[in-house]
This record gives C-alpha cells, structure tokens and sequence, in this order.
C-alpha cells in the first residue's frame, strides 16, 4: 500500500467484510500504525538472536500505554501479546 496507514487499513476492512484485521510488518509498518492510534492490539515475537543493528520498536510512536495480555515462553521465542490502552 502506498497510500498510507489509514488507507490501507480501510481496504483491508472492506476486503475482510467485518472480521478483524491483522497487520503484518517490521518496525516501521508498527511505528505507523500506532502513531496513528490505530491498533487495538500487538504481538511481540522475540527471539533470542543478536542482529548488531536494528530499528527501535517504539521510537516516534508518542506514549502508548500497552497492557501486558499474555506471555507464551519457549527456549527459542517468547510471543508477548498487549493490549493498546488509550
């Protein structure tokens, strides 16, 4: 999509006739959406392995409050699901 966060989200309500929507993406497609207060919910993946470099998550993204939900821990990842307070 290149017509920015709120568009797509609008085409991604039309084609899922009503059912919720899922967002899929890295850092940045997070950053917008949350900038724009438009996620109800986030899944955090995390596993343990040193990239040496990175985007930050949550930088430029204001204040979110996200209230822990769920926790799910492995050796290999841990699936941490929050609540988007606002």
């Amino acid at each position: 999509m290149t017509d920015g966060v709120e568009s797509a989200l609008e085409q991604a309500r039309e084609a899922g006739g009503g059912r919720d929507i899922a967002v899929a993406g890295g850092a940045q497609a997070v950053q917008q959406f949350l900038a724009s207060g438009l996620l109800d919910e986030l899944y955090l993946h995390i596993v343990p392995v040193v990239l040496g470099e990175g985007t930050r998550l949550l930088e430029g993204v204001g204040d979110p409050a996200l209230e822990q939900v769920k926790v799910v821990a492995s050796p290999t990842v841990t699936h941490v699901k929050y609540r988007v307070v606002r």
